[in-house]
Parts: C-alpha cells; sequence; structure tokens
C-alpha cells in the first residue's frame, strides 16, 4: 500500500518462499480493519489483516499535537469494546485515541502483519483472489479493503505559484505552530481540520489568516446537553446515504465544525475574528506573493450559522415533542460581522511565511479494476458489498450511515460485510460458532 494509502500495482513483488491461503485477507489495521479482524476471529475464520505501518497509523501520524475527538467518548464502540473509560462526555486526545486500538487489538490477538506493503489485488482464474505483497502473494477466498477513503491530500493547482519563500503544508502533515517558519500563517479550508489548526496556531500567539469555504458549523452543546447526544436521539446517526435528503452527494460533504478541545466548545469563527484573526473568503487566485478571494466572506459565515441554528431548531422540535425538560436558551446574536470583503492579501507585506492547505482528501482506490469503481473514482458497492464477488470495502466515509468512517458506526457495518463474507464469499465456510 503506497503511502497515500491507495494500492499500488507498479513495485516488484519479491518472492516469498510459498504462497499462503487464507479464507479472508484484510487490509489496513485503523479502527475498521480490526473491526473486521474483532468478528472474524470471533467467527473462527482463518484471515490476517496486513498493514503498511502500525496498527493506528492514520491516527499517530496524520494528527497535530492538541488534535482531539470531535465526537464525546461515548460514541467509541468498537465491536465488543466500548469505551469503558472515566470521562464517557470527554474527547479523547491522540495519543488515547492510539491507546484505545492498542487495547482493542490486544483484548482479542488479531493476526496483524504490520510493516507489510499491499502492491495489487486482483481475481484468479479460479475464482479466489491473489494479493500481492512485498513479502510475497497470499491467497484468499475474500478481500476487505479497510483503508477507509481519505488518500490523496488536495492542493490546489494554484499553490503551484507561491513563491519557494512561502513554505507549503498540507493539513496531514501539520503537527504544531513551532514546527512552522515564524512570521504569519494562512490556513486554506474553513473545514475542521481548517478551524481547528487555524485555533491551534491562533492560540499559540501566531498571526493567522483564515480562507473561508462553505463548510457549516455545529454548536458544541444545546439546551443542557452536547448535540451529539440530542443527534443521537433523535436518529440522525442511524440514517443511511440512499435516505438522505441530500442522497449520493451527502458523501462528500463537509463535516461541520466544532472542537472536543479543552473538554469540548463550539469553534465560532466571529469570535476568533473579534480578537483578531484574519478572516477572508474562498481563495481564488495566486500570484507570486499576492492572493485573491472570492468577497463571499459574509456568505460563508451566515451559511455557517444557518446551519447551526437549524440544527437548534430540529433539537427544539424534539424536546417540544417529546415534553423533555430541558432549559431554553437565548437567540445567537453574532459578535462579529465583516465591514467590507477583503479581496487580496500580499504575502510579504503581511509577513506570512506559511500556508497550511486544509482543503481536504480525495479517494484513491487506482489499483481496482474500471468497473469496480463509479465515474467519481469511488468504490461502486452497497453496504461495503462491492460489485465484484468476494471484494469488500470498510471504512468510507458514509458508506452507509454518517458513523461509517468512524468509531461510532464502524461495528455495525463490519458487522453486516462480515456475514455477507461468511454467507456468500469463503467456500463452503460457515463455522460453527456463526451457526
Amino acid at each position: 500500500m503506497t503511502s497515500d494509502g491507495s494500492l499500488d500495482d507498479t513495485r516488484t513483488v519479491i518472492s516469498a518462499a510459498r504462497d499462503e491461503s487464507f479464507q479472508v485477507v484484510v487490509i489496513g489495521a485503523g479502527q475498521a480493519g480490526l473491526s473486521a479482524s474483532k468478528l472474524l476471529t470471533d467467527r473462527g475464520v482463518h484471515h490476517v489483516v496486513l498493514e503498511r505501518h502500525q496498527i493506528g497509523h492514520e491516527w499517530r501520524q496524520h494528527r497535530w499535537d492538541t488534535f482531539c475527538l470531535v465526537t464525546p467518548n461515548w460514541q467509541c464502540r468498537l465491536p465488543g469494546f466500548p469505551y469503558a473509560g472515566d470521562d464517557p462526555e470527554g474527547f479523547m486526545p491522540r495519543a488515547e485515541i492510539v491507546s484505545y486500538l492498542e487495547e482493542y487489538a490486544a483484548s482479542f490477538g488479531p493476526p496483524v502483519r504490520e510493516g507489510v506493503d499491499v502492491i495489487g489485488v486482483s481475481k484468479r482464474e479460479d475464482g479466489r483472489f491473489a494479493v500481492r505483497t512485498d513479502r510475497g502473494t497470499l491467497s484468499a477466498d475474500a478481500v476487505v479493503v479497510a483503508i477507509g477513503g481519505y488518500h490523496r491530500p488536495i492542493v490546489p493547482p494554484v499553490a503551484a505559484g507561491l513563491p519557494d519563500s512561502v513554505t507549503q503544508m498540507q493539513s496531514a502533515h501539520y503537527r504544531r505552530p513551532e514546527d512552522l517558519p515564524e512570521g504569519g500563517v494562512l490556513v486554506v479550508g474553513s473545514g475542521q481540520s481548517g478551524t481547528q489548526i487555524a485555533e491551534d496556531l491562533f492560540l499559540a500567539g501566531r498571526d493567522v489568516h483564515l480562507c473561508t469555504g462553505k463548510a457549516p458549523r455545529v454548536n458544541r452543546a444545546y439546551r443542557g446537553r452536547d448535540v451529539v447526544a440530542w443527534l443521537e436521539d433523535m436518529g440522525y446517526y442511524d440514517i443511511p446515504y440512499d435516505e438522505h435528503p441530500q442522497g449520493e452527494r451527502v458523501r462528500a460533504k463537509t463535516n461541520h465544525y466544532v472542537t472536543g478541545r479543552d473538554g469540548g466548545r463550539d469553534i465560532d469563527l466571529r469570535v476568533h475574528a473579534k480578537a483578531g484573526m484574519r478572516l477572508y473568503g474562498r481563495l481564488e487566485a495566486i500570484e507570486g506573493t499576492e492572493v485573491r478571494f472570492a468577497p463571499d466572506l459574509a456568505s460563508n459565515l451566515d451559511q455557517a450559522d444557518a446551519t447551526a441554528l437549524r440544527i437548534r431548531e430540529l433539537i427544539d422540535e424534539h424536546i417540544a415533542k417529546h415534553a423533555i425538560d430541558a432549559p431554553p436558551e437565548p437567540v445567537y446574536t453574532p459578535p462579529w460581522t465583516p465591514d467590507r470583503e477583503v479581496m487580496s492579501l500580499d504575502l510579504d507585506a503581511a509577513g506570512v511565511r506559511s500556508v497550511v492547505w486544509c482543503l481536504g482528501f480525495k479517494p484513491n482506490f487506482g489499483w481496482a479494476a474500471p468497473d469496480i469503481l463509479d465515474a467519481a473514482g469511488y468504490p461502486k458497492h452497497h453496504r461495503g458489498v462491492s460489485e465484484t464477488p468476494g471484494l469488500y470495502f470498510l471504512g468510507l466515509p458514509w458508506q452507509h450511515t454518517w458513523g461509517s468512517a468512524r468509531f461510532s458506526g464502524v461495528a455495525r457495518d463490519a458487522e453486516y460485510v462480515v456475514e455477507h463474507v461468511l454467507e456468500n464469499a469463503v467456500r463452503g465456510i460457515r463455522t460453527a460458532a456463526t451457526v
């Protein structure tokens, strides 16, 4: 598996002493791959989990130092391993997330092989799969690809216009403010990563400039409870993507920005702007050290607030419908509004020495045969079951519901996929545990 999460079929295979055969090969040892392994282990299925790096690699290496979950700890419920710590309403920081995964693995001893690079998957003439790695070739009745859907960082073509004097970094490689050159920082993107990284830099005393987009926001808490708890009670996290009002489009939807930092709180960009953070509209062009913006900052802030307001209204309706005793809250009043749209910024004149790109990621399933993918390069599947018999996916964003790529919902998807594997893909096997 390549560094961007894709499977690459261009590298030389190092021959093993002999090929190995498994009923199932799972690719990836994050929360999705471990969830599949737990269920396969419980059912006595002969399988192996291949991981290019080590368990929980993405959490270890592609999150910044102050990163925290934005969902409460009680929503962490991997198969057979719900959160059991002493802070269910808290938000695990990065180190605790890694520990949670390590403890999960230790609880059942998954057959994980770390440091194994998968370089190709293909169907053999006998209907089984050949999984080619840099340690040899494995054969399997079924393959579960559990590498998620966030592979290639999005950096726009205009980035090439920045001079070499400006340091560029993608959000997955940002760790701490001290790693960036002294001076101001331009953060591009106002989704979860962009707003949290901009805040991290701002709280460290850096001069922060933030390009906003259409990302929505949500309140951390409302009427005495975390908003996640209200939404869970309202059944939001059980809505399948194909029943969601946005349908297929919801898979590309930007997540609402909020934070679990300092015990959890709102991120209100208006508050930060009032305190000195510079906000702009969408980035449009770069010419040398001049950056130009669209005149949509006010609209972006208004849309983010409107989303937060709609969620509050839905919670109000739920409270009224069920006669729940919950203290009312005052109507939100914007603490800051832009008095004009700033259309350009000269990085040299503003002392900006760094740009952090926070525009999300694209999936990369280029290893897959064309008929496995749709026109956008996304796997064609129903709840993780691909159109290629025996090939499955797990941990994709909105694979089935909002929680599919998260600790909250991957267990349900793993159960569905593993049951399908046993019933349809593993040759003649229905283990005693399953029966």
